[in-house]
């Protein structure tokens, strides 16, 4: 018999539904308060980790260019080189003079009538400090020698080509590491294959050197420099001269300058994520007293102590960041004059390092105090992460209780309320009983 349909007629699944519920819903509510004012104090957090995160890249790269700011380098356009400078380069003016260019040596055969075929023998070819042993099989083409040797050094040191050129086919050595220390010999045994021989050596020269063997040779300020290859990067510290054209009996100069535009733009990337950094810290603690309306982070002291700690470090040092063209401002944020500062770097340079280096006091200062906030292991951001997490944790497992606790008041309802209907069923129908008794007994 269905519940409900006897007794007092009342439907006990919804009864106990609603009281269930008005007994589950204060600890509901809060629960659901309090995860929703962690989850809202996470998002805060995670915008706040992501501006000093910023914050901290754009300190790293300025201060690594304060420390060792960039060079640049002015040649003439028709020099017959470029040259680039790294951090290491120092500031002055070279004369450089290409006399000749490195070239990878060539070697080319004499012409030899398509189809024609080739009897067994051995090449040896020298390129350099390496040597390949290539067999040439009985009825080879000029085709397959190149292929063979191809092969058999897989490119290395040198490659073979045929060119079919108007006379006939010509087979081609070609030497894959420019200058002398890439030369090529070559020598052979039976088959046809004296015609391949180069060995200048010992008087055998079949083939034609089309290009010479040559390392490049240039002279910076007077003094001979000599190199196999066409890019010199040790030549002059910290510079690197690639080699276009030789143009010798000419000198042209390399000038070698300070590039603060690098170092302009890190600054200007510094103020932009200090500035970032700044208005979120203050947005996300701010108080509104016309709406008395709170911040997710109002009165958060690991905020405070950041906010301090960051107006403490450029404050401290206002003078200094004037003369560099950084201003503060009342609210706390920074503006730069690249004016001022292209004016300070041409005057006093150092002042840059001594700000903003590692060993600079707001470079030391906001290292220490990002890497403090920011630290995977116990950096304060990652603790207070941390910790709203695990209260989050928590409050899932309080609702847990709270559903198991409210299955047994759930029962608990249904069993009295089924009792009840069960006795009021039992009264009806000792009533029913009773009245028909006293109407049989009155007839």
């Amino acid at each position: 018999m269905a519940l409900g349909n006897i007794g007092t007629g009342m439907d006990i699944n919804s009864v106990v539904a609603q009281l269930v519920a008005a007994e589950r819903a204060p600890a509901q509510n809060r629960i659901t308060r309090s995860g929703e004012q962690i989850s809202t104090k996470l998002s805060a957090l995670g915008t706040v980790k992501s501006v000093m995160t910023n914050l901290q890249t754009a300190l790293t790269t300025l201060t690594s260019a304060a420390d060792k700011p960039a060079q640049k380098t002015s040649v003439a356009a028709d020099a017959g080189f470029t040259a680039t400078a790294s951090t290491d380069a120092v500031t002055g003016s070279y004369s450089v003079e290409v006399v000749n260019l490195a070239s990878a040596h060539k070697l080319t055969s004499t012409a030899v009538a398509a189809g024609t075929t080739l009897g067994a023998g051995t090449m040896q070819v020298k390129a350099g400090d390496k040597t390949y042993d290539i067999e040439i099989a009985e009825g080879a083409s000029l085709a397959d020698v190149a292929k063979a040797i191809n092969a058999k050094s897989g490119g290395a040191g040198v490659s073979a080509s045929v060119i079919n050129a108007a006379d006939g086919q010509h087979l081609v050595f070609n030497a894959t590491t420019a200058g002398q220390a890439g030369a090529l010999t070559v020598t052979t045994s039976g088959g046809d294959l004296a015609r391949f021989a180069y060995d200048p050596a010992n008087s055998n020269t079949q083939l034609s050197q089309t290009t010479a063997a040559a390392n490049a040779k240039v002279k910076i300020d007077g003094l001979e420099v000599s190199s196999t290859s066409n890019e010199l990067s040790d030549a002059i510290p910290g510079i690197n001269l690639s080699l276009t054209k030789a143009k010798p009996g000419e000198t042209f100069a390399v000038s070698v300058a300070r590039d603060n535009a690098t170092l302009k733009t890190n600054l200007q990337s510094f103020v932009s994520a200090y500035n970032a950094a700044v208005n979120t810290l203050a947005s996300s603690s701010a108080y509104n007293s016309a709406t008395q309306t709170a911040s997710s982070l109002t009165g958060d002291s690991m905020v405070r102590s950041m906010q301090s700690q960051m107006r403490g470090l450029v404050s401290g040092q206002v003078n200094d960041l004037k003369a560099l063209g950084v201003t503060i401002a009342k609210d706390g944020t920074l503006s730069l004059d690249s004016g001022k500062l292209d004016t300070a770097m041409s005057s006093t340079p150092e002042k840059m390092a001594g700000l903003f280096g590692k060993s600079g006091t707001i470079g030391t200062g906001l290292t220490s105090m990002l890497k403090g906030v920011l630290d995977s292991g116990n950096g304060s951001l990652t603790s207070r992460t941390k910790s709203l997490n695990s209260q989050l944790d928590s409050l899932n497992d309080q609702l847990s209780d709270l559903d198991a606790r409210m299955e047994k008041v759930k029962a608990r309802y249904t069993a009295q309320f089924t009792a009840m209907e069960q006795l009021a069923t039992q009264m009806q129908t000792t009533s029913s009983y009773l009245t028909q008794q006293f109407s049989t007994s009155s007839s």
